[in-house]
């Protein structure tokens, strides 16, 4: 699965005997994307592993749900968790921007179509 890339992370799932989860995680898993005291919606691609286990470490792609809310927030070398709900499943650091930039400016364009509507 391919979709819209916004940024690319390396990511490290806690241990299941750390609090982490107990399941691996695939592509489409849609956790919280957590920085600054704040949650955000992101869809996870892993394309270099068809499953991470609890415990690994791996490159992905996150997707955000409200990429305008992230452009000029989010930068390389950002820490942030990944949670489920309150409970933290694991940690990272944004290596790079990918589409960022051109996902706020679409979800920016389409925010102003949907208001001139009105």
């Amino acid at each position: 699965m391919k979709g819209r890339r916004d940024i690319e992370v390396e990511l490290t799932f806690l241990s299941t005997e750390n609090g982490g989860r107990s399941k691996p995680a695939v592509t489409g898993y849609r956790p919280q994307f957590h920085y600054a005291g704040h949650d955000w919606d992101a869809c996870h691609e892993y394309p270099d592993v068809e499953e991470v286990n609890p415990g690994d470490t791996v490159r992905a792609y996150f997707s955000f749900l409200s990429p305008a809310a992230h452009f000029g927030a989010v930068q390389p070398g950002m820490p942030f968790l990944v949670r489920e709900g309150q409970r933290t499943v694991g940690y990272g650091v944004v290596t790079r921007l990918l589409g960022l930039e051109s996902s706020a400016a679409a979800a920016t364009a389409l925010a102003s179509a949907r208001t001139s509507q009105e």
